[in-house]
């Protein structure tokens, strides 16, 4: 008799009606969201208080340079010495001030800049100064060797280099961080929830087997129907808790939005503010197009449909390894010595996604590995936003598929001799052995 849909049914709710399970559903989400908000709402505060800083130029070569913005403010103190500056500083409270001293030429004036405040500056902010004051000596030099600068600027050509397939399939740099981006996404997903439900699955093992009621299941259940009963239902109540996750997340969001009136959107910092300024000066509008046009040319119909199969190939090849391990052994601490050859092709995969799929996704490793059935899910999943063939894709599928039979019969072999094994360490010639009854 199959009792297969029993065992799933009975893992489901013994999962999503645990407490602890439960708890850390509905907490988790208002943890992260709570964090987020103290942290954006401390950020709006911080944006609220700006930055005065006066400006104590003895050059002459610099006084036009610094122009006020949304959180800094500069004073200029030219006409006053180095001492009384300082001490109007300090009266007045300011963020600091800014000292150009005296200088034989330009090119001794990067050795008499100093910069004075009551506390130690922002780094972001010394490098702000720093790129104005570096700017504005360039073209002093310049303006002083007669050169015309109007001339430089008119000179300066932006150059894109345009890409195209032999096939007419255009592309861009931008279509690579976004094909990256989704695709180091859904591994990286990947990778999470094999990591945090396998150990679900492998504690549930461990928790039964030391309770004994191991040996009244077993007595009219098949071992390998029982261990794929865990490993399903484990994987239905981690894609429940997950959807609440989501759902919850984003209810919260808007909700402590409106409640602490947080503009999530608009939430900035000084180092925002200026990296803005840079976007701008570049052309943010023309960025924000393209990076609208890659998406759209994105294969999400075939990025939908990889990351379904992989993922769920990927993570019961996987949690089949975790319930072996959990029935070889009687506690957590015993799984350390097992952990590493099942991590070590994980982790393998997602340095091999992060430094060999950026730079050549169709080159001979990331090839090979994304159809080596341990790394596959995650390499390949990072490939395929790069144009990967159906054959290939299918090719990877089926070594998974394969790959994971055998891991079930070979986890079901462990499985059955070691959920009735008490009170000893298996070793891993123990466990061949175990594969022979």
């Amino acid at each position: 008799m199959n009792h297969l849909p029993l065992i799933i049914k009975r893992e489901y709710f013994t999962k999503v009606k645990n407490k602890s399970f439960i708890v850390m559903t509905f907490l988790s989400p208002l943890i992260m969201i709570a964090l987020f908000a103290v942290v954006a709402y401390l950020s709006q505060l911080n944006n609220d208080k700006e930055r005065t800083i006066s400006i104590l130029d003895d050059t002459g070569y610099l006084e036009e340079v610094f122009q006020n913005t949304e959180f800094t403010t500069y004073t200029n103190l030219n006409g006053l010495s180095l001492d009384d500056a300082i001490a109007l500083v300090k009266e007045k409270e300011d963020y600091g001030l800014l000292y150009i001293g005296k200088a034989s030429s330009l090119d001794d004036v990067s050795g008499n800049v100093k910069f004075y405040s009551e506390e130690s500056p922002s780094l972001s902010v010394i490098s702000g100064l720093e790129r104005q004051i570096e700017k504005r000596l360039k073209e002093k030099k310049l303006e002083l060797d007669g050169v015309s600068l109007a001339q430089i600027e008119a000179s300066q050509t932006d150059i894109e280099i345009g890409q195209e397939s032999f096939d007419g399939e255009k592309s861009s740099k931008i279509d690579n961080v976004v094909k990256l981006a989704f695709g180091g996404a859904a591994g990286y997903l990947l990778f999470m929830f094999i990591v945090i439900y396998g150990n679900m699955i492998m504690r549930s093992v461990i928790e039964e087997k030391t309770s004994r009621i191991i040996e009244v299941i077993i007595s009219s259940v098949k071992p390998i129907q029982l261990m794929m009963g865990k490993i399903i239902g484990t994987s239905l109540a981690g894609i429940t808790q997950f959807v609440i996750w989501v759902i919850l997340g984003g209810v919260l969001l808007v909700v402590v939005s409106a409640i602490f009136g947080i503009d999530l959107t608009q939430v900035q910092t000084p180092q925002q503010e200026m990296m803005n300024q840079a976007m701008q000066a570049d052309g943010t509008q023309a960025m924000a197009e393209n990076l609208i046009t890659a998406i759209s040319n994105l294969p999400l119909t075939n990025l939908i449909i990889a990351f379904l199969f992989f993922f769920i190939g990927g993570y019961l090849l996987y949690s089949s390894l975790y319930a072996a391990i959990g029935a070889a052994v009687d506690n957590e601490t015993d799984t350390q010595q097992f952990m590493l050859p099942i991590l070590m092709p994980l982790i393998l995969a997602v340095y091999v996604g992060v430094f060999t799929v950026i730079e050549d996704p169709h080159g001979t490793i990331s090839t090979v590995f994304s159809f080596i059935p341990f790394t596959s899910p995650v390499v390949m999943l990072m490939r395929i936003p790069f144009g990967v063939p159906l054959w290939q894709q299918g090719l990877s599928l089926l070594l998974l598929i394969g790959t994971f039979i055998f891991a079930v019969w070979f986890a079901a072999k462990i499985y059955r001799v070691g959920i009735l094994m008490y009170g000893k360490k298996p070793t891993y010639k123990e466990l061949f052995k175990w594969l022979k009854y």
